[in-house]
């Protein structure tokens, strides 16, 4: 057994998406039969708690649409660029020796992920995106931020969002990592709903005075 939150849109207030932690079968081993099987087993457990339906929004998804909003699909155009939310998210990194490594920005996800640079620059300080700056707090803000921004540029993907009651991530374990698709999916319904995502997404600053508010 082992335990996953799920995120749940808060849409008639703040502080937009709810945690819920599940205790579920885990079905050990990294192919995608296995990850699904836990998968299942997860969503069966919220269903229990009255859960119902979850999207699971990695690239171990049953569901297509999932598959395409794992932050290593999901793309963006910036200053007529296509670029992954993972790409944008590493080549963003700022360090005290180094970055920001806007060539990952041209790479795929999966390199962008494993660059080398992003391990031996000296102290992480915070992010630089095209010019625009912003702190390492709230944590998951930078993330979060590009996540919405690609989000709200492919209206075929986010539409579906709005179908389901809670979102998952099963690769996302909280004990090893920060940022989940699955939360910024759950945070962009919440938006749409209190009529505040395209808002967001114009002025970061407003951006980060709402969830600063509300965390």
């Amino acid at each position: 057994m082992t335990k996953r939150p799920i995120f749940i849109p808060n849409l008639s207030g703040f502080s937009f998406v709810k945690e819920i932690v599940i205790e579920f079968k885990w079905h050990p081993g990294f192919s995608n039969v296995q990850a699904q099987k836990s998968i299942a087993s997860l969503h069966e457990a919220a269903a229990e708690a009255k859960i119902a339906p979850i999207l699971e929004i990695s690239s171990k998804s049953n569901h297509k649409v999932g598959v395409s909003l794992s932050g290593f699909n999901l793309k963006m155009i910036k200053n007529e660029r296509s670029l992954s939310v993972e790409c944008a998210y590493q080549g963003s990194k700022v360090f005290a020796n180094g970055g920001p490594f806007s060539d990952l920005y041209s790479a795929s996800s999966k390199e962008a992920k494993t660059d080398e640079r992003l391990r031996t620059s000296g102290n992480f300080v915070g992010y630089e995106f095209f010019g625009e700056n912003f702190l390492i707090n709230p944590v998951t803000a930078f993330y979060d931020w590009l996540y919405l921004t690609a989000l709200s540029q492919n209206p075929s993907l986010f539409n579906q969002l709005f179908d389901f009651k809670a979102f998952s991530d099963i690769v996302f374990n909280p004990k090893k990592s920060l940022n989940t698709q699955a939360r910024a999916a759950a945070l962009f319904v919440s938006l749409c709903h209190q009529n505040e995502i395209n808002r967001v997404i114009e002025d970061k600053n407003y951006y980060i005075d709402l969830i600063t508010k509300y965390l």
